[in-house]
């Protein structure tokens, strides 16, 4: 008996992997020297480093999504390679939640480990003789060794409202996909739209929280642990954000252009996975971070 073999399209060898490793590495400098820099209150190249990985990394993106998306409307694509993609997906997002656990993990430890013992608790009754007079065992740490002081960023105010502005980008994402699962592309068009438009809010939310951090509370990367734990935990959700935000802008435009079908759009839900991902971590974040 013949059996009948499907065909799986193996794309020639692609520059884009490195091109997007080199402009995360200089991304990853850039930034680096960049706040250095901005610790010491002097200019630097590292803006500059900042820059170019930023547009390397854009130019990368924009190149790999155009070979994707031309094969995929050549038809080269097959079920298999449907199922490769789904599968590669999902270790993308569970290496992302593994990314996040890791500094969870970091902040619960300065929390419930570190900070106590510093203030005596267990067998390290001499330890707070060796820290700043000032030194009290308490969450959030808001003296440093310096003896600077800062205030902690409370839940109320901007926390809440970009948590309530990601719940309901989900619920606007979720009517996109049913509206594709039904073949409805008007209210495709309006309610992933209507996604975009609140990611975007959010990020400029999450900009004038900074702002407000740094003129008004004193809270700084220089801050202590606190200080470093919140920046570190809200600055790479956001970088999230805008990730997801050009993934989902990039799906509007093809369905602009008529892409997809209800049958065959698993790009889009690539994407809604990535989001939906995103605002579980915000939840996490929102009560570890603000509210505990």
């Amino acid at each position: 008996m013949n059996q009948e073999y499907e065909n799986y399209y193996v794309p020639e060898q692609s520059p884009w992997p490195i091109v997007g490793a080199i402009a995360l590495f200089f991304i990853a400098v850039g930034a680096a020297l960049t706040v250095m820099s901005a610790s010491k209150e002097e200019g630097g190249s590292g803006v500059y480093l900042l820059y170019v990985g930023i547009a390397a990394l854009l130019y990368m993106l924009y190149s790999w999504f155009k070979n994707v998306i031309t094969e995929s409307d050549q038809g080269l694509y097959s079920a298999q390679m449907d199922r490769s993609f789904r599968q590669g997906m999902s270790w993308f997002i569970f290496s992302e939640v593994m990314f996040f656990m890791a500094f969870f993990g970091a902040l619960f430890y300065a929390r419930i480990l570190s900070v106590p013992w510093l203030g005596g608790a267990g067998n390290n009754a001499m330890t707070n003789e060796v820290l700043w007079p000032t030194f009290e065992a308490v969450w959030p740490l808001v003296t440093t060794p310096a003896g600077d002081t800062t205030q902690a960023m409370g839940w109320q105010g901007l926390p809440l409202i970009n948590t309530l502005i990601l719940l309901a980008s989900s619920v606007t994402l979720h009517f996109a996909h049913v509206a594709m699962e039904n073949n409805k592309r008007t209210p495709l068009k309006v309610f992933l739209g209507a996604t975009i438009l609140l990611g975007v809010c959010f990020l400029a939310l999450q900009v004038e929280e900074y702002i407000h951090a740094y003129n008004d509370l004193n809270l700084t990367l220089d801050a202590g642990v606190y200080g470093n734990t919140f920046f570190l935990l809200t600055g790479f959700h956001g970088m999230h954000v805008t990730l997801g935000t050009v993934l989902l802008l990039v799906i509007f435009l093809r369905i602009l252009k008529g892409h997809f079908t209800k049958d065959k759009h698993f790009a889009f839900q690539a994407a809604a996975w990535y989001w939906h991902f995103v605002d579980v971590v915000w939840l996490c974040l929102f009560v570890f971070v603000y509210v505990l």
